[in-house]
C-alpha cells in the first residue's frame, strides 16, 4: 500500500488535502460545548482572618468549615491552606457527572451551617464559595535573550502583572 502512494505522488497529494478539508469541516462543525470536560468540577471556599497565623486559621476557621462541608454529595476528595498573612482557602473537588452548579450551591449550604463557628473577624469578612475552572485555557512560555533578566526576574514580573494571566494560563519560564 504504501509503495502505491509513493509510485503516484498525486494520489498521495490529493488525499492529503482532502483530509486537510474534512479535518476543517469537522472543526468547524463541532460546537466547543460538545467536547468532553476533563478535569472535575471544583469549588473553592475562601476567607480571611485579620492578624492571625497559620495555626489559628487552621484551628479556628478551616476545621469547622471541613467538619461540615466534608461529606457533601458527590465529593471525592478536599485540600485547604492557611498563610500567615491571614488568609484561608479550602478546594473541593467532585465526581466528573456532578452539575458544577448542583456542587457549588451543597457547598454553599455547608458552609452557612459553619459559620455560627467561626470567629466575628471572619463573619465580618465573609466567606467567599465559587465555582473554579481547573483545567487550562492555554499555555506561554517565557524567555530572554537578555542576560540581565533571569528566571527569577522574568518570574517577579509576571507576578506583578498577574492581572494579566488567569487561573485557567499556565506559565513556564525558560
Amino acid at each position: 500500500m504504501l509503495k502505491t502512494f509513493i509510485e503516484r505522488p498525486v494520489l498521495s497529494t490529493v488525499v492529503s488535502i482532502l483530509l486537510v478539508i474534512l479535518g476543517v469541516l469537522g472543526l468547524t462543525a463541532l460546537p466547543i460545548t460538545q467536547y468532553p470536560d476533563i478535569a472535575p468540577p471544583t469549588i473553592t471556599v475562601s476567607t480571611s482572618y485579620p492578624g492571625a497565623n497559620a495555626e489559628t486559621i487552621l484551628e479556628s476557621v478551616i476545621v469547622p468549615i471541613e467538619e461540615q462541608i466534608n461529606g457533601v454529595e458527590g465529593m471525592t476528595y478536599l485540600t485547604s491552606t492557611a498563610t500567615n498573612n491571614g488568609t484561608a482557602e479550602i478546594t473541593v473537588f467532585f465526581d466528573q457527572e456532578i452539575d458544577p452548579d448542583i456542587a457549588a450551591v451543597n457547598v454553599q449550604n455547608r458552609v452557612a451551617r459553619a459559620n455560627p463557628l467561626l470567629p466575628a473577624e471572619v463573619k465580618q469578612t465573609g466567606v467567599t464559595t465559587q465555582k473554579q475552572q481547573t483545567s487550562a485555557l492555554m499555555f506561554l512560555s517565557f524567555y530572554s535573550t537578555n542576560k540581565d533578566y533571569d528566571d527569577t526576574f522574568i518570574q517577579n514580573y509576571l507576578k506583578t502583572k498577574s492581572n494579566i494571566f488567569s487561573d485557567s494560563v499556565i506559565c513556564q519560564i525558560y
